[in-house]
């Protein structure tokens, strides 16, 4: 591809991925330069966010050096050859552990195997930075755990980063790595983008190819962390390419994501729903999120205020949740339920508890929620709500403290319900309220209009920025 003429920001931590990539083919800046800067600012940073339960400088910097080496020659490798990545610690990585946020893994190893995601990423030639943290086995909307402890908000380091996948949103937040990969089962993708500031994508089920498979079956996405639309493009254009191990991975695309997330959707019909018809949100979170939505009417976009439909549909979410959970703790080593977080102990037992006949029951409700969806997008091209119902809280606690709620699914309804359904979900950043935290607004598209979820989500950044 062709990268656009730029100026190169005094802190290389500041770059985007496209920026970066630009430099690197203009030969005003080297991958090695950006990833010295990059680890500096991890070095100078991570101490008060906790981002990061691995960071490699020796491997990332022979990494960027061998990039160097392909710039130089004319010969890059791919679309982000020598761009510094993090990866959340859920995906298999060789040469790293992943020990999914559990002190019951042991980190000896051996770590042999790639997963689909590092795999794509070490093809493209991306300079891997480390892994990022994770609440053990991505179990909850907030990210710590017996393991690594808390993450924080860079907005505000006494609130949460949002999770499970708060260290990837941490780390580029942070100015600690211009992209990341997490995984989304319930919106551990966009919780923590909306917490953060940043943009979060949950493609469409089996867009991006999972190995080893996920105990939370359909429910589990993997997807990009940026600080722009156009960064996910291209990392949705190296990220869903084939991979053999996963059976329910979908056939490749025949055009690209960053071509078309160029297009004009002017005229698109927005369905615009403000609770969901069930939710409860803060005022100045709904302020700013009305604010954004008049704005994008003004600027083409066709706006009806319209309910999807459907009812929460937290209980069948939560049931198939705790049977994946549980399916998951059932092979770790023995003692780990004395270990596990008391939380995710809880969700253990439920779990066990699920029979056949539950599980196939919430199936079918998750089924009824996506005929509904289906129905919706035939008169509605994307629907948008807010990401989240508050901003971030208190750091070290599962729900808000002084709330009367009791787990993480009932202050995130905007989420789960599109992971039931599959469907294709960004959260771009759309304000910040008074005191200074991020407010996020999500696009929500039919099942396989990955490239028409990207693409109005660019045309929003453009408005909204």
């Amino acid at each position: 591809m062709s990268y656009p003429d730029i100026n190169i920001p005094t802190e290389p931590a500041a770059m985007t991925a496209v920026e970066l990539a630009s430099a690197y083919a203009a030969g005003i800046l080297s991958p090695v330069e950006a990833t010295e800067t990059i680890l500096e600012a991890i070095a100078a940073r991570d101490g008060d966010l906790n981002a990061y339960c691995l960071v490699d400088s020796d491997r990332a910097l022979v990494q960027a050096k061998d990039s160097e080496a392909r710039w130089h020659s004319g010969h890059a490798r791919g679309l982000l050859d020598g761009v510094p990545i993090s990866i959340k610690d859920i995906f298999l990585t060789e040469g790293w552990p992943t020990r999914r946020g559990s002190t019951s893994i042991d980190p000896a190893g051996p770590w042999l195997v790639d997963s689909p995601v590092a795999a794509r990423l070490r093809e493209d030639g991306m300079v891997f930075l480390g892994k990022t943290t994770t609440p053990e086995i991505a179990w909850k909307a907030v990210t710590d755990s017996p393991l690594t402890g808390i993450t924080r908000n860079p907005a505000d380091p006494a609130t949460t980063a949002g999770g499970s996948s708060g260290g990837s949103a941490a780390a580029v937040a942070g100015g600690m790595g211009p992209v990341s990969v997490g995984t989304d089962g319930g919106g551990s993708i966009r919780i923590p983008a909306a917490f953060c500031g940043i943009v979060g994508f949950k493609p469409t089920h089996g867009r991006i190819p999972l190995y080893p498979a996920s105990p939370f079956g359909p429910l589990a996405h993997a997807g990009p962390m940026t600080r722009t639309v156009e960064d996910t493009a291209l990392l949705m254009d190296i990220l869903s390419l084939p991979d053999p191990r996963d059976p329910t991975a979908l056939a490749p695309t025949v055009t690209t994501f960053r071509s078309q997330m160029q297009r004009d959707v002017r005229g698109l019909t927005v369905g615009y729903s403000p609770t969901l018809g069930y939710a409860t949100v803060d005022a100045e979170v709904a302020a700013i999120v009305d604010a954004a939505v008049r704005l994008l009417e003004e600027a083409g976009l066709r706006v009806i205020a319209a309910d999807p439909g459907f009812g929460d549909p937290r209980e069948a979410f939560e049931l198939l949740w705790a049977a994946g959970a549980a399916t998951m703790l059932s092979r770790f080593p023995d003692g780990t339920r004395d270990r596990v977080d008391p939380g995710l102990r809880t969700v253990w037992e439920h779990g066990e508890t699920v029979s056949a006949v539950e599980y196939l029951d919430a199936r079918n409700v998750a089924a009824e929620v996506g005929i509904t969806m289906g129905a919706f997008h035939t008169a509605h091209d994307v629907l948008i709500t807010p990401t989240m119902p508050i901003t971030a809280f208190e750091a070290g606690h599962d729900v808000p403290p002084g709330s009367d709620m009791h787990g993480w699914p009932e202050w995130t309804p905007f989420t789960y319900p599109f992971n039931l359904t599959q469907q294709p979900a960004v959260s771009i950043p759309a304000g910040t309220t008074r005191a200074g935290m991020p407010v996020g607004l999500q696009i929500i598209g039919p099942r396989h209009s990955d490239d028409l979820v990207l693409a109005v989500a660019r045309y929003a950044e453009g408005v909204l920025v």
